[in-house]
């Protein structure tokens, strides 16, 4: 049988916010202390993931913030003739303050806030739970560049982002802002179905976890939210059962897969080897073990 309308009603809800926020509020606020090693750089401190998004689920507690650079930049020249990164190259010098300088200073903030309860992990620096305050994983960026063109400082295309460096030292540029943004668009213009959706479809990964259908892991949110940024916004309507029926049919039947691309539109979706894009498998893995856990539904 298929899962009911009120199930699903139930899953469309928003999970904790005020908790949320204040974690993030505190931690913004320690790492924008004036006494920070870094408080005469230029700094952004933002959201970034599933709160930031307005797509949290009870299951997901975590706070994801960005502390971003803007004093330098990396830049992906990849779109310029080689005049174009000629004249990039002579207008710019090497920064005096590195990433590495940055994160090294960020960390001892945290540490000298939090103490013990700070752990580095892979790609982010994670604050332990502690009270009432979330688990948090900061992410340590530095302002980043998609260069379209390059004349000079002052005559430039470009998309702005941020990259940060994973434990093996390998860049990852990402575009959280454009994600948002275009996930609030797509929300407003499927008549607010999409963000319901999201969490919709992320309660029933935790269920298809917790029964053995998938593995953790294999369908971050991240992509999930990208996923249903794809499906054309008729599909999105009348009811929760009808939503998540048409996009799996949408899915299995109608999407062109190679050109399907992620809700910040600078990278294709399902890609393999990419840090930044979903495997084709599972992508298809959490799309078939969806269909199961539909159409065997029990409770």
């Amino acid at each position: 049988m298929p899962i009911p309308e009120s199930q699903l009603e139930s899953w469309s809800h928003q999970g904790s916010i005020t908790q949320s926020s204040n974690t993030y509020n505190s931690i913004k606020d320690v790492l924008e202390h004036r006494t920070a090693p870094y408080s005469g750089k230029k700094f952004n401190v933002f959201l970034q993931g599933s709160y930031g998004n307005d797509t949290n689920i009870y299951a997901e507690s975590d706070v994801d913030i960005v502390i971003r650079l803007d004093d330098s930049f990396f830049s992906d020249l990849a779109l310029l003739s080689e005049e174009e990164k000629a004249s990039h190259k002579r207008a710019f010098s090497d920064a005096a303050y590195t990433h590495v300088d940055f994160k090294r200073d960020v960390l001892s903030v945290l540490v000298r806030q939090y103490g013990s309860e700070v752990k580095i992990g892979d790609k982010a620096i994670t604050i332990n739970a502690n009270g009432s305050r979330r688990k948090s994983d900061v992410i340590v960026a530095t302002q980043f560049r998609r260069y379209f063109t390059f004349r000079s400082s002052s005559d430039s295309e470009y998309v702005e982002g941020i990259c940060f460096f994973n434990g093996a030292g390998e860049r990852i540029a990402n575009y959280p802002k454009q994600h948002s943004e275009n996930l609030t668009t797509k929300h407003q213009a499927s008549s607010r179905w999409l963000k319901p959706m999201a969490r919709v479809f992320k309660n029933m990964r935790s269920r298809m976890v917790d029964g053995g259908l998938i593995k953790a892991g294999i369908a971050p949110s991240y992509y999930i939210e990208g996923l249903l940024y794809n499906v054309p916004n008729e599909k999105l309507t009348s009811s929760y059962q009808d939503c998540v029926v048409n996009t799996l049919n949408w899915y299995q039947q109608e999407a062109k897969k190679v050109d399907l691309v992620c809700a910040n539109e600078q990278y294709y979706l399902l890609r393999d080897g990419s840090h930044v894009c979903w495997s084709q498998a599972n992508c298809d893995a959490f799309i078939e073990a969806t269909v199961k856990l539909w159409n065997e539904w029990y409770v």
